[in-house]
């Protein structure tokens, strides 16, 4: 029985242990929540229990009357569609633009650090307090190649291995969106 504790205990320090330090996780000098609103598509993302084996993800974010945002992550899992209903709170607009941090379960809270937005806020690169976690979203199921490059670079110049990316299937989106 100590074993198993033992092992417990050392499993759920492993991943703050595992982490690289050489990695930048640090947020956009100049951010814009009203214009970050709205529809992203999934792009790309690291491999986490969370997300696994889900397909044409997209996340929506919309204000709510007290200043938090309403988050809801859909996407499709084993040909079911599957829906997380979220909420995040924008820390501190002046002193750290960027940074929020997102719960889908009681208060329990994570980082979510917007590194790259291009002008348009079309593309983006987010990360967490870890390098374990990244995500490319795109305005579009589809994200502009000279863009996607861009943030590749970026995530690559912060310390993230790219290749470990996941690129997600949009296609059920891409026909949606086609149809519009």
């Amino acid at each position: 029985m100590k074993s198993l504790i033992y092992a417990i205990a050392i499993a759920s320090i492993l991943p703050v242990t595992a982490c690289s330090k050489d990695f930048d996780n640090s947020t956009v000098d100049r951010f814009d929540l009203s214009r970050y609103l709205g529809e992203w598509y999934e792009v790309a993302r690291y491999n986490h229990s969370f997300e696994k084996g889900m397909d044409n993800t997209m996340a929506q974010y919309i204000l709510q009357d007290d200043g938090k945002v309403f988050v809801l992550n859909t996407g499709w899992k084993n040909g079911k569609f599957e829906v997380a209903e979220g909420k995040a709170k924008y820390l501190d607009p002046s002193g750290n633009p960027g940074a929020l941090k997102v719960s889908f379960f009681l208060f329990f809270y994570s980082e979510y650090n917007v590194m790259m937005v291009d002008q348009d806020y079309t593309i983006s690169l987010v990360g967490s307090k870890s390098d374990n976690y990244l995500w490319i979203l795109s305005r579009t199921p589809v994200a502009d190649p000279d863009l996607l490059k861009a943030v590749l670079a970026e995530a690559e110049r912060r310390g993230y291995d790219t290749s470990k990316l996941i690129w997600v299937d949009q296609s059920r989106n891409i026909d949606a969106w086609e149809d519009d």
